[in-house]
């Protein structure tokens, strides 16, 4: 009988992804509770929303479409090209990049002016799913 192969390891992944892009995989780190707690406050009675995981952080999707998340100890809301302009006038706003010189380019990753900010971030969120409500809806992937 011939010897079991190993089981693939997180770190053995890790690794494998490194050889295959050449880019060394970044090291995420847990949101606080603030953030947790905001988050929760921005999408607090939105009933449209279904919750999910992305990158291992609580998110929301709309139709199918990614409308928020959290992101290590920061929060991003998908939005329309106008509203990522006015958007980007807050100081302290600026493109989400969940790796540097990868940018998801709808949306915007808030600086905690905003996310404390229980009102300002709700009005934000909104904004974003007048947007992603506008998209076609995405179909479930099958697994």
């Amino acid at each position: 009988m011939s010897p079991k192969p190993d089981k693939p390891t997180k770190k053995k992944a890790a690794n494998s992804a490194k050889k295959k892009s050449g880019r060394k995989m970044p090291v995420f780190s847990k949101p606080s509770a603030a953030t947790l707690e905001a988050f929760e406050r921005g999408i607090a009675g939105r009933t449209d929303v279904e919750r999910r995981t992305m990158f291992g952080y609580p998110s929301v999707f709309l139709k199918g479409n990614m409308l928020a998340c959290v992101f290590q100890d920061r929060i991003m809301v998908r939005l329309s090209e106008a509203d990522r302009v006015a958007a980007m006038t807050i100081d302290g706003a600026r493109p989400f990049e969940p790796s540097p010189g990868r940018a998801m380019k709808e949306y915007i990753d808030f600086p905690r002016s905003v996310v404390d900010d229980a009102s300002a971030l709700r009005e934000w969120v909104d904004r974003g799913a007048t947007y992603v409500g506008s998209l076609p809806s995405k179909k479930p992937k099958r697994r």
